[in-house]
């Protein structure tokens, strides 16, 4: 009877024992659940750092011509490089050809003219008035010996005034061999210098005409006017082009150039001048080094992210301008280059 008393403590004891295990035991199962939760969230909803990418850009010339025609020939195609002075299309234009024959026949009319001018008057009529002008000389003779005897005589008295003034048409006389001996004289030395001049200058008009549409007929077959890569070209063979339509792009990749977007909060130590180093992923992950050579603001439309909440202003985006320091074989427009982590 007297150990009964001391059997019932213990049992009481275990089984408290065991309940405070068990909330112990769901206690800890929460504390880690707690834990695991926080360190995903911290993992998958945590600031990452980010991953900053950039686009390959080339300078592209377009090529167009200056007459609208009709093309007959490509004489390259899409993808194949191509050197400055290379023809790479012809162009027919018969408008072109007619203003050119039009030009030539002006240009024919004003020599005639000009050698008129300079040759002066045909022989006939130089030696037409060389006849007047003889025979104004001889009537000027005549009248002199008329005027002498008529003069003598009413001197003497014999031969009254009035016949005396009717002898006196000796000036009018002398005034029509001089007109007959300018007449011929002109007749001689030709146009005057001034016709002379005029007349050249349709000549030098005329010639400068055909310049101009030899000038136009170049433009028939257009020329490279860069080393580069023909990128794309817009018409097809036979179709017609207008004046100054783009008919083909030459890359130039000698302007290599890679364009990233930056936040401004990654601008730090980030100068004109300073080199980033990167990778090609359509190269394989090939390694490149480049060199910053402009930076600018992209204006508020690229605006990357707002920390109003927190800083009271945005942060604003920047374009940064990189080159390759070396040459990249393979590297075209349009291929990505990421940068390595930690440079921004």
């Amino acid at each position: 009877m007297s150990t009964q008393p001391t059997q019932q403590p213990t049992q009481n004891e275990a089984a408290n024992a065991s309940s405070k295990k068990s909330i112990i035991f769901g206690v800890g199962i929460v504390v880690v659940a707690m834990v695991l939760l926080a360190l995903s969230g911290f993992i998958f909803f945590g600031e990452k750092e980010d991953i900053i990418t950039g686009q390959v850009e080339v300078d592209e010339v377009r090529i167009a011509g200056k007459v609208p025609g009709r093309i007959t020939e490509f004489l390259v195609s899409e993808g194949q490089s191509v050197h400055r002075g290379d023809t790479l299309v012809r162009i027919y234009s018969p408008e072109v050809l007619a203003k050119l024959e039009q030009a030539q026949a002006a240009k024919s009319a004003a020599e005639a003219q000009s050698q008129k001018a300079q040759a002066g008057a045909r022989r006939e009529q130089k030696e037409g008035a060389y006849e007047l002008w003889q025979k104004a000389k001889a009537g000027l003779e005549v009248a002199e010996k008329s005027f002498a005897r008529v003069e003598r005589l009413y001197k003497e008295g014999i031969l009254p005034a009035q016949k005396y003034d009717e002898a006196a048409q000796l000036n009018a006389m002398r005034a029509t061999e001089r007109a007959a001996r300018s007449q011929y004289d002109m007749a001689m030395n030709g146009a005057q210098r001034e016709d002379k001049w005029a007349a050249q200058a349709l000549v030098d008009r005329a010639s400068g005409a055909i310049s101009e549409v030899d000038a136009y007929l170049k433009e028939g077959a257009l020329i490279a006017p860069i080393d580069g890569i023909i990128s794309e070209i817009y018409p097809h063979q036979g179709e017609l082009v207008g004046t100054g339509a783009p008919i083909m792009s030459i890359s130039d990749y000698r302007a290599v150039r890679v364009l990233f977007a930056v936040r401004e909060d990654k601008l730090a130590g980030l100068r004109q001048g300073s080199k980033l180093h990167g990778t090609i992923p359509a190269l394989g992950g090939k390694k490149v080094e480049l060199t910053v050579s402009k930076m600018k603001d992209m204006g508020s439309y690229a605006t990357w992210k707002a920390t109003k909440p927190r800083d009271q202003h945005d942060l604003r985006t920047f374009e940064v301008t990189a080159q390759p320091t070396q040459p990249v074989e393979g590297l075209l427009a349009g291929m990505t280059i990421v940068l390595d982590k930690g440079q921004l």
